[in-house]
């Protein structure tokens, strides 16, 4: 038997009894499964073992029987350890895949010239794809989903015309790496607040998803359990600089590839790029929000604006909300975050980017995706976007985190010179 694989063929086509190539695997014969055949008329899913296929059916959303089957095929080629994910160098094709005789040189050219004619409309696997495929989401969720790698996500952060460097941040992994994690702050009245929470959230975190399954109840119980015992930190050691720091916080946590969801207290950001257009996550908290400034003044603040006309809390603190800032919590300074949880199209999504006002205040989210889409790797977006802040004249410390996704490189226009993204994107692999 060789080495279990998997690819999704539609529907149309007369698949049976005729023969597909896969890269990296030798060409089989497609012949039905018993496995209730007319579940469904749009595509099925092929699971190559040895010299057959079995072609079994998936539905929207899939049926109980194909998740059944495809589940226990993943579960018994993970303890087998025969694949621990689906292999980058097979292929998924559609109607391109037309049994003609040239279309073995089609590939070729495509190979050679990193380009695809009309035939590649809905996507092949080749060799020069290294994102690997997440099985268990992409069975549970019905539709392939790319595995985000945290050694490819870009940071940078600039100093500014500051004394010192503020912001913070932090990546991982939580719940046995079934979530990633990744947060900024960016910290006021000195690091204190913001060092506190980069080196704290993720163990919040941590802790409030061992009971917890709701992605936004759980950033929501972290941010608060955050700023408690930051609060009580500050007070217990009567350090006047730890009593009047604070920080915001943008935390974005993705759970199986797909499900993404956003916390922010604060004026910190977090952008969306689908489609090339920015989608902003995150509202900011700042004084000049009609609900936020009467929020302010029921708990018995005020507001005040400066000679620039920016309002501020007491005359003290330009945003609403913040963990730590102790000598603001009775007029009305809160560590409660607003959050936001969507499903991701990584056939559409090209990256996620977490910001600090010191970007936020030169770039519109617009140009912040503007100037990711012309870059080619994530680090070098992530170094241009701050770059590009202080050449628009910030003077605040700007810190960029960019998270690549399926589409990563879509719209830069094209060419060779994105590969990865070209590929990701046009193949259309990503649902």
């Amino acid at each position: 038997m060789g080495r279990p694989v998997m690819c999704i063929l539609p529907w149309k086509g007369p698949w049976i009894g005729q023969r597909i190539t896969c890269f990296g695997v030798h060409e089989t014969t497609c012949r039905t499964s018993a496995l209730r055949p007319s579940l469904d008329r749009r595509t099925r899913t092929v699971v190559e073992q040895g010299r057959g296929c079995h072609v079994i059916c998936e539905r929207h959303g899939w049926g109980r029987v194909m998740h059944e089957y495809l589940s226990a095929f993943a579960e018994a080629s993970l303890r087998d350890k025969a694949v621990k994910q689906i292999p980058s160098t097979f292929m998924t094709s559609t109607s391109c895949c037309q049994h003609d005789g040239n279309r073995a040189e089609k590939v070729k050219k495509y190979n050679q010239e990193g380009q695809s004619g009309p035939w590649d409309r809905f996507g092949i696997w080749d060799h020069r794809i290294d994102e690997p495929i997440l099985l268990p989401p992409s069975i549970k969720y019905g539709k392939l989903i790319p595995k985000v790698s945290l050694s490819r996500i870009g940071m940078a952060s600039r100093l500014g015309r500051r004394k010192e460097n503020e912001d913070r941040w932090d990546l991982g992994e939580l719940v046995q790496g079934s979530i990633l994690y990744f947060a900024i702050f960016d910290g006021h009245g000195g690091s204190a607040a913001a060092d506190f929470c980069s080196r704290n959230m993720q163990k919040y975190l941590e802790i409030e998803l061992e009971n917890e399954q709701n992605l936004q109840s759980a950033l929501h119980n972290a941010f608060l359990e955050a700023d408690r015992h930051f609060v009580g930190q500050a007070q217990a050691s009567g350090n006047e600089a730890w009593q009047a720091s604070g920080t915001t916080a943008t935390v974005a946590l993705l759970r199986d590839g797909v499900e993404l969801a956003v916390a922010s207290a604060g004026d910190s950001c977090a952008i969306l790029c689908r489609r090339g257009d920015a989608t902003r996550l995150t509202e900011d908290h700042t004084p000049d929000r009609k609900d936020e400034e009467e929020r302010i003044r029921q708990a018995g603040g005020f507001i005040t604006w400066n000679s620039l006309g920016q309002p501020h809390v007491n005359g003290r603190l330009g945003m609403t909300r913040s963990i730590g800032d102790l000598p603001l919590k009775g007029a009305g300074v809160i560590p409660e975050p607003e959050t936001k949880v969507i499903m991701l199209r990584h056939s559409v999504d090209a990256f996620l980017v977490l910001t600090t006002d010191g970007i936020n205040l030169a770039l519109n989210s617009q140009d912040i995706c503007d100037v990711i889409n012309r870059c080619h790797e994530p680090a070098e977006a992530a170094s241009n976007v701050a770059d590009q802040a202080l050449q628009y004249g910030t003077d605040d410390n700007s810190t960029a985190m960019v998270i690549p996704f399926g589409a990563w490189g879509a719209y830069a226009g094209g060419g060779p010179g994105y590969p990865l993204g070209r590929t990701l994107s046009s193949s259309g692999r990503w649902a």
